[in-house]
């Protein structure tokens, strides 16, 4: 079933910028690679068709209708084939046999096991019937095609046995004839189920390849590939198993791009481990995670270097990415999580390390709960808009820890959905808000960075900032509003900016020789009440702590290793002519 997909609800950070992302020569929402991610308007506008803070139910609703193989019962046909070397035989006449090429010519279920050593099986049944194959011990290699290949059928199901070991090995070179293209292969909606193991070896192109929906139920599944893993056009849904993908493209991918409902990866539950040259998930629209384990490698991990035409990132989604629940450990070259347009993590314990960043959306990135760290990464989080509303986010990032960045203003987006130009230099609508969670960010450049206004409204954040004066603990090109929570934001002094005095109370403290790593700073109050804490982790020239005990206008003693090193008063910056009032919103002149 085919549904257009609606503009869906969400969050109210980015509904302007949704309704209106750009004309199509430009739009953060739509890649190079495709315009599945988008809508097209009678103007010719595009927009984003996955609204900001979309949720995993939400985004797999608006989705086709995934099959289910308990829905499809097959033919009344029951049979055996026996491999045999170079041929075979079978107890069906629906089951033809010319050398070593066995077909499959009606609905039924079909056990086949044995050695077929170079030859094939093929499904060419009744457009109107399901077929279901049972690997039994099979091991089917080919030198000319596909191993397994499901021509034609309403639905093919391939099982494998309690206990067994199957294995699928294709052509080095497949014919420009050839409509298969990957060891195993199916023209028609497959399920892969089963207790038992599969080997796949995809030795020219793909590994496993579903030309409509591909839905791995159960199973061992092992695939190496020369391109991409297992590839599901439609769809591809993982719902339980153990697969294991080694491929010299994308590990898992889905690249239907003329369906703006199709295109897409959901992982519901198993354990699948992928090490990829390309991209370890990939979808032309969604990828939606909602339980089991992922772990992926892609490009050979956050130290290696890429060349400028791959894309090597870990997790990406053209038009969104949503994690719910599940563990993703993901280690890649370029992005650990990419969407063009929203990403949205509700749950789950995530462990990114990136060369690039960590958690990238062109459009919006919301948090509202789950565990979320980034160990390595050139920028942590970058979006247009970016709200953390919940959940333990910890980041560290050689540049900026968090960055609120337009990727539509002044910047040009390659062929692998990359933002470049000036990104993050320009001032401009984008926004960073902070209303929960606990957020912990290391930043060798700006620790918090705003190209537009930064609010926070609650929540704990703590900043370990630069140390170079070139960058700063915070830095909002607009207004910075502190109404709640608490902000402890440490590092050098040469940039300082501070929040507005029209919220909560805040201290702004400059020393007059840095304070070294290690260093306990304490903020204490005229009652000797310790109002906030920080141990630095690097050198510290000024720190900015806000909180709700803090009276503005009242005076406060800081402290290190509990010497008191100089009194500040609440609101006012101490020790630096470069602290912008920025009127009622702070921030920097």
């Amino acid at each position: 079933m085919r549904r257009p997909r609606p503009l869906i609800a969400g969050s109210a950070v980015l509904l302007a910028l949704l309704a209106g992302c750009s004309s199509s020569s430009g739009s953060a929402g739509s890649g190079s690679d495709s315009d599945s991610s988008s809508t097209t308007t009678d103007d010719g506008t595009t927009v984003t068709d996955v609204a900001a803070g979309s949720t995993a139910e939400e985004v797999l609703a608006a989705n086709m209708t995934v099959h289910d193989a308990a829905d499809d019962e097959a033919g009344s046909e029951t049979a055996t084939i026996t491999l045999d070397g170079d041929s075979a035989s079978s107890d069906s006449d629906a089951v033809s046999v010319d050398g070593s090429t066995v077909t499959i010519t009606a609905g039924g279920t079909y056990t086949i096991s044995g050695t077929l050593d170079d030859g094939q099986v093929i499904v060419d049944a009744g457009d109107d019937d399901v077929v279901r194959i049972v690997l039994d011990g099979a091991d089917i290699s080919s030198s000319t095609t596909a191993a397994l290949a499901v021509l034609n059928a309403s639905s093919a199901v391939v099982e494998l046995a309690d206990g067994s070991e199957s294995s699928l090995s294709d052509t080095t070179a497949y014919a420009d004839s050839d409509e298969a293209t990957g060891a195993l292969y199916s023209s028609a909606d497959l399920t892969i189920t089963g207790d038992g193991s599969l080997t796949v070896a995809g030795n020219a192109n793909d590994g496993i390849v579903g030309k409509d929906g591909l839905v791995i139920d159960s199973g061992t599944i092992t695939v190496t590939a020369v391109d991409d893993g297992i590839r599901g056009k439609d769809y591809l849904v993982v719902n339980g198993g153990a697969i294991t993908v080694t491929a010299g493209g994308d590990g898992l991918k889905s690249d239907n791009d003329s369906d703006s409902t199709a295109g897409f990866v959901h992982l519901a539950d198993g354990d699948v481990e992928i090490t990829s040259d390309g991209d370890g998930v990939q979808a032309e629209t969604d990828v939606v995670v909602t339980g089991g384990s992922l772990t992926v490698e892609a490009g050979g991990g956050a130290g290696a270097t890429l060349t400028d035409d791959t894309s090597a990132k870990g997790v990406k989604g053209q038009a969104s990415v949503v994690v719910d629940d599940g563990d993703l450990t993901i280690d890649a070259a370029d992005d650990a999580l990419h969407s063009n347009g929203i990403i949205t993590l509700t749950d789950g314990d995530l462990s990114l390390a990136s060369g690039d960043d960590g958690v990238h959306a062109d459009v919006a990135l919301d948090i509202t709960g789950g565990t979320v760290t980034v160990s390595e990464s050139y920028e942590g989080l970058e979006a247009e808009a970016i709200t953390l509303a919940g959940g333990e986010i910890d980041v560290t990032a050689s540049d900026d820890g968090l960055n609120a960045a337009s990727s539509a203003t002044g910047s040009t987006e390659d062929e692998n959905g990359d933002w470049g130009g000036p990104q993050g230099e320009t001032s401009g609508s984008a926004t960073l808000t902070i209303t929960g969670g606990t957020v912990t960010v290391d930043a060798g450049g700006d620790g918090l960075d705003a190209n537009g206004s930064m609010t926070m409204s609650g929540g704990t954040v703590t900043v370990s900032g630069p140390t170079d004066n070139g960058n700063g603990a915070l830095d909002v090109d607009s207004t910075l509003s502190v109404t709640g929570g608490t902000l402890i934001a440490a590092g050098s002094s040469g940039m300082l900016v501070v929040p507005g005095t029209d919220g909560q109370g805040w201290v702004s403290a400059t020393f007059d020789s840095s304070q070294e790593a290690g260093t306990v700073i304490e903020v204490v109050a005229s009652d000797g009440t310790v109002v906030a804490s920080y141990t630095a982790v690097k050198d510290v020239a000024n720190v900015v702590v806000s909180q709700e005990s803090i009276v503005l206008g009242d005076t406060y003693t800081v402290t290190a290793d509990g010497t008191e090193v100089l009194t500040v008063t609440a609101g006012e910056s101490s020790g630096s002519s470069s602290m912008g009032g920025g009127g009622q919103g702070g921030g920097r002149p």
